[in-house]
């Protein structure tokens, strides 16, 4: 029998989190009670903790943060019957409403009734895994294979999103040249999931953050990488006095300013030197160029300006980062070599590959995912410790200088 509270961490308010008893939800005919054990922190909840709020959606609700998570059934309903206590399994946190449209048609990460854990879209809020235990439905709880560990498992929801990105981006053309920009950790394992399921694609990794790029070709994430030039970065379309007319000339100028930067970046990044892939080995060194896809994960006006530019005819653009929810962007430039500009909105079917792929890594060695475990590059144990994992979160390095990557709380 699932019990009729739970303690969980929640937020109050920006910065806000206390741990409390909350009443738990009872556990249906169809459902499981999870043990979390383990859960990974997402810049979504971190925007949720720094600002009560993540882009124009709203907290509108005491609000428990997480959706990264694994653990072990501890009960399950009447109806189960894939599943039963002492599975591992990992947590997919979003329920569709399973009736509409695009439910039936399979694309259920969009369906518009979709009651996401940690999310604050919907009302009431959908509470997420950093609690004690958790009633989710058993449609929703993957189990484990023994080679996966809980670690690996929660980092199955970042990567299903990334091989949800790439399955956006196919066909790839064999050998094809891969750029992705932002070198966090869904960047990290777009260039992971380009090379492990791409026909012996050339990945590179930009990002602004030298450590980062170093760390994504020292372990496997990437072939190759790009520091982008602070000075890459334009600054803001400026406004100042005088008329009407003149500010418009100045907005003009602005724009003009940010496109030539962006074509400026892409350029620079296009003169990197590759060395070409024949087989299994290496052949002779040749210039980047045009990419063939762009896994654009930082949500910078100048970071998608850029990916434009730097995508060859035909190619595709794949839209992961969440930034400013407006921009400018040469469209036309997109539009004449028809290079496609192709939203990602988190994932759909990708949990059991995500877990698969982990699993071949492991058991069967011909898989070319590295391991994803180094991505995480900091643990908390207990609830207690939330609002410190959070406070590590939200930094680029820690105190002693180490890349932070993605931050663990475990149980």
């Amino acid at each position: 029998m699932a019990p009729s509270h739970v303690k969980a961490s929640i937020l109050h308010g920006a910065r806000d989190l206390r741990l409390e008893d909350r009443p738990l939800d009872p556990l249906g005919p169809h459902d499981v009670l999870v043990a979390v054990k383990t859960t990974g922190l997402c810049g979504s909840d971190l925007h949720y903790y720094s600002h009560f709020r993540n882009g124009d959606i709203l907290v509108r609700e005491p609000l428990t943060l997480g959706h990264e998570s694994a653990g072990v059934v501890t009960a399950v309903g009447s109806e189960v019957s894939t599943l039963r206590v002492g599975d591992r399994v990992a947590l997919e946190v979003g329920q569709p409403c399973e009736k509409c449209t695009l439910c039936v048609a399979g694309r259920y990460n969009i369906c518009p009734e979709m009651r996401f854990r940690s999310s604050a879209k919907a009302v009431p809020h959908a509470q997420g895994t950093l609690q004690e235990v958790i009633v989710h439905p058993e449609k929703w709880c993957h189990k484990l294979p023994d080679s996966v560990t809980l670690p690996e498992a929660a980092l199955a929801e970042p990567l299903a999103v990334a091989i949800h990105a790439f399955h956006r981006a196919s066909p790839l053309p064999p050998r094809a040249k891969v750029l992705v920009l932002g070198a966090g950790t869904v960047g990290l394992l777009c260039a992971a999931a380009a090379r492990a399921m791409g026909d012996q694609a050339y990945v590179l990794v930009a990002d602004v953050q030298a450590d980062r790029v170093k760390f994504a070709v020292e372990n496997g994430f990437a072939d190759g990488g790009f520091v982008v030039p602070v000075s890459s970065t334009p600054p803001p379309v400026g406004g100042g006095g005088g008329g009407v007319q003149q500010q418009q000339q100045q907005q003009q100028q602005g724009i003009e300013e940010k496109l030539k930067r962006a074509r400026e970046l892409a350029g620079r990044i296009g003169e990197t030197e590759i060395r070409k892939k024949v087989g299994d080995g290496d052949g002779e060194v040749e210039r980047l160029g045009l990419v063939d896809v762009v896994f654009e994960c930082t949500g910078v006006e100048a970071c998608l300006q850029a990916a434009i530019y730097a995508t060859q005819p035909g190619g595709k653009v794949l839209i992961i980062g969440m930034g400013n929810p407006v921009q400018t962007l040469p469209v036309s430039a997109a539009a004449q070599r028809e290079v496609d500009l192709v939203g990602v909105f988190r994932y759909k079917h990708t949990y059991p590959q995500a877990i698969e792929l982990m699993r071949l890594r492991k058991e069967a060695a011909v898989s070319h995912l590295p391991d994803v475990t180094k991505l995480i590059t900091h643990r908390f144990r207990g609830l207690e410790e939330v609002p410190r994992a959070f406070d590590m979160a939200a930094r680029a390095k820690d105190e002693e200088g180490r890349l932070v990557l993605k931050v663990m709380v475990e149980m």
